[in-house]
Order: C-alpha cells, then sequence, then structure tokens
C-alpha cells in the first residue's frame, strides 16, 4: 500500500523537519561553551561564531517554517486557532522568534567580541576571562535553557494536543 501525501501531510513533513533541524542543533550549543572551557578558552570565540551561526541559518529559518507550516495545518485541518494547544504553541514560537533576534544573535555577537578582547589582552599567558564576558555567559546560558524548555513544551502541546 502507497501512502497517501497531500499538501497537508507534506506540511506536517516540513513542520516537523524544520523543529528537528533548526532546533535540534540548539540544543547542542549547551554543550560547546564547557567543552571550549575544558579544551581551551581560545576556542570561546568560535562557540559564539557558531551560536550565531546556527541561529541565523538553522534556527531562524526553521522558525519561520515551523509558522507558516503551523498556520496552513491550523487553517486546513480540523483545528481552531482560540485552542489552547495551539494558542499557547503560538505564542511560544514568537517568544523564541524575539528571543533569536532580539537576544541570542545580538548577546553572542558582543560575547564574542568581549571574548576576543580578554584573549587578546592576557597574551601567551593563562586566559582571564572578564567578569562581563563571565556574567554575559552565565546569562546567555540560563535563557538558552529556558528556550529549550520553551521548545519541549511545543512539543509536547503539539503531540498530545491538549484540550483537543
Amino acid at each position: 500500500m502507497l501512502a497517501s501525501i497531500s499538501a497537508y501531510t507534506l506540511s506536517i513533513w516540513i513542520h516537523v523537519s524544520a523543529v528537528v533541524v533548526g532546533f535540534g542543533a540548539t540544543f547542542a550549543e549547551a554543550l560547546m561553551f564547557p567543552v571550549a572551557m575544558s579544551v581551551d578558552k581560545r576556542h570561546l570565540p568560535f562557540v559564539h561564531k557558531l551560536g550565531i551561526a546556527i541561529n541565523q541559518r538553522l534556527a531562524s529559518p526553521a522558525l519561520a517554517l515551523i509558522l507558516i507550516t503551523g498556520i496552513y495545518q491550523t487553517a486546513k485541518g480540523d483545528w481552531e486557532f482560540g485552542s489552547f494547544w495551539i494558542s499557547a504553541t503560538f505564542v511560544i514560537v514568537i517568544v523564541l522568534g524575539g528571543l533569536l533576534g532580539a537576544y541570542f544573535i545580538p548577546t553572542d555577537k558582543k560575547l564574542a567580541t568581549l571574548v576576543e578582547r580578554d584573549i587578546a589582552a592576557s597574551g601567551d599567558g593563562e586566559i582571564v576571562l572578564s567578569q562581563e564576558y563571565q556574567d554575559g555567559a552565565k546569562r546567555i546560558g540560563a535563557i538558552g535553557a529556558l528556550a529549550g524548555v520553551l521548545v519541549i513544551a511545543a512539543v509536547f502541546l503539539m503531540v498530545t494536543k491538549p484540550g483537543a
């Protein structure tokens, strides 16, 4: 028996693929910082530049696809935009989009500049990270964890459809 492929099922495939590709990579960002710290602090600028690339080239386009296909599926499916699980997930998508554009990307750019400055100031000696950099790195890590929880919450809502 061949699978029935419609525009709707194709939209679901695009939607799920965008979540996996776009946000799967962001979870790896949580490992990059501690690994760089344990190997050599001179890798920290790369960590921030990779975070920027992931957020600009994977997460942001994926978020656009997730939003477009989510709207399409709600409009074409047997769903209501006012349903809690749909409304809550749209709010999560909007919050994540705001965090990507207004916080993660500019903050990683700032942290990359700060850590490059700290590395240059340390010369060939042990790298001393400024308090400004350390505070910023802790903050972006905490907000990154929150964003991860939001992604998992959205997946939970999409799978369980509470109240549907």
